[in-house]
């Protein structure tokens, strides 16, 4: 087994370990290699499901007031270790260093929110019939995984296990293999002052193996996911055999509808942020851009200005505005997807080709913000995520129009809607067939909503009131007394 303490990066029964293998994690910008992480397998998973099942009970009895000053605690040491933990992201995902910090202070009120929905996590007394009262009880539902992706690494993570851990189940970690460094010290921060095997890290690149060992075990009573479509749907068919508690935010193809009495110069402040950030590689970043006709000549110069300044390159250097894509196969699939709208007869208004750094070192899978005019509904971008810094635009007449050509996918994650007359927003909004609907603005996840897709976009929901009731059973107590 390595020696190299740096790669103990699986949590398990409260101690840090490491493996008889490791990997190599790299900067997507520069593609050099910034750590080592330790690569598990089922043996270590199932050593992670044995700590878990051991600390279940002792974590369901203790307090909720307990579980949520534990939390909070750590939302402090989340906030006081902003600034490294930021700059860990960005190395190891390549957003800029703004954005790296925001999604660590976005995680640290998460947790906060996770922490108080544990004290509020009450059941309730049903009137009194025949003998005697009912009750209504809420129980942890057990051991959880949460399988946590690349784009997001923090903010997901902290999401999933703070909810789990205040509901009172123990839970096991699994990041994405391309982001495991900020997954692995935020696990540190939030299992100081746990008792062992209530919080658990477990990384790997091979993670079918790892996951495939878990499902296999009915000790396991709940899995969270974000991810893909075919990869959550999968996660789904395991459960033929016997079921399990499964959340699972996958795929979007989020529009964007622009009426024309919107406030155009904020409207096009507020696509370019909702498309852009994080490269545009987020599950609810606009894909399909639906301007009304009226305002679309007005609109289109506002949108290449924003588009114009944004600054591509390293994460870390002042000034950078847009990292580069994850990898290659990411780089690919936009290539593909521009060159398939160009010949199906869209333009190019910005952009539309490989970003060449200025300045040596700077070898990732960079793309210039690009935006698609004369864009039509038949092309692979209209019907495909594309997962990337590309904006196809479309014109549409009547309102109706832009909410049935929005509606026409798979997926129902997010959309956003950009408008002044508080009728006419309000009947669009109560048309779209999406689980997160966002108003006037581009950022529209908080911890005090619930997030979660309708469709192949997800089941079950994350944050608000909802998001606790995926680690809860109620269990029903009829009294004759």
């Amino acid at each position: 087994m390595p020696e190299d303490p740096s790669t103990a990066t699986l949590l398990i029964g409260g101690e840090w370990r490491t493996a008889d293998a490791t990997f190599e994690v790299v900067d997507p910008a520069t593609l050099e290699p910034v750590a080592r992480a330790a690569d598990a397998g089922p043996r270590e998973a199932l050593a992670a499901l044995d700590a878990a099942c051991a600390a279940f009970p002792a974590w369901r009895d203790t307090a909720a007031e307990e579980r949520a000053t534990a939390l909070g605690a750590a939302a402090a040491r989340i906030r006081a270790g902003a600034d490294s933990l930021a700059a860990l992201m960005t190395a190891e995902n390549g957003k800029p260093l703004a954005e790296a910090r925001g999604e660590i202070m976005s995680s640290a009120r998460m947790l906060d929110w996770a922490a108080e929905e544990g004290r509020r996590a009450s059941g309730r007394v049903t009137p009194r019939a025949g003998g005697g009262p009912g009750l209504v009880l809420r129980a942890p539902v057990g051991p959880a995984l949460a399988i946590t992706p690349w784009n997001f690494p923090a903010s997901m993570l902290v999401r999933k296990a703070g909810l789990a851990l205040a509901a009172g189940c123990p839970v096991i970690v699994k990041p994405a293999e391309q982001t495991p460094l900020v997954g692995t010290e935020l696990v540190r921060l939030i299992a100081d002052g746990l008792p062992p095997g209530v919080l658990q890290s477990i990384t790997t690149t091979r993670p079918k193996d790892v996951v495939d060992a878990l499902l296999a075990d009915r000790r396991l009573r709940k899995v969270s996911f974000t991810g893909s479509t075919d990869v959550g749907l999968g996660l789904l068919r395991s459960t033929a055999d016997h079921l399990r508690r499964t959340s699972l935010e996958m795929g979007g193809h989020s529009p964007a509808i622009v009426l024309d009495d919107a406030d155009l110069p904020a409207a096009a402040a507020g696509v370019a942020a909702a498309k852009f950030a994080n490269a545009g590689q987020s599950c609810i970043a606009v894909n399909r851009l639906f301007v009304q006709r009226p305002v679309y000549d007005a609109f289109l110069p506002l949108l290449l200005e924003r588009v114009a300044a944004l600054r591509p390159g390293h994460g870390a250097d002042e000034g950078t505005t847009l990292g580069p894509l994850i990898d290659f196969a990411g780089l690919d699939k936009v290539e593909r997807h521009v060159a398939d709208a160009v010949k199906r007869g869209a333009s190019v208004a910005a952009g539309g080709r490989r970003w060449e750094p200025p300045r040596p070192g700077l070898a990732g899978a960079f793309y210039e913000p690009t935006v698609l005019t004369g864009a039509d509904d038949t092309m692979l971008i209209s019907t495909e995520e594309t997962f990337g810094p590309v904006l196809p635009v479309y014109v549409f007449d009547e309102d109706g129009e832009a909410v049935e050509r929005a509606n026409a996918t798979d997926y129902g994650l997010a959309a956003y809607v950009f408008g002044s007359g508080l009728a006419r927003v309000w009947r669009t909004v109560d048309r779209l067939d999406f689980g997160v609907v966002a108003v006037n603005e581009p950022f529209p996840v908080r911890p005090e909503l619930p997030f979660g897709g309708t469709k192949n976009s997800g089941q079950e929901r994350e944050g608000g009131s909802e998001g606790i009731d995926a680690y809860l059973e109620s269990k029903s107590v009829s009294m004759r007394l």
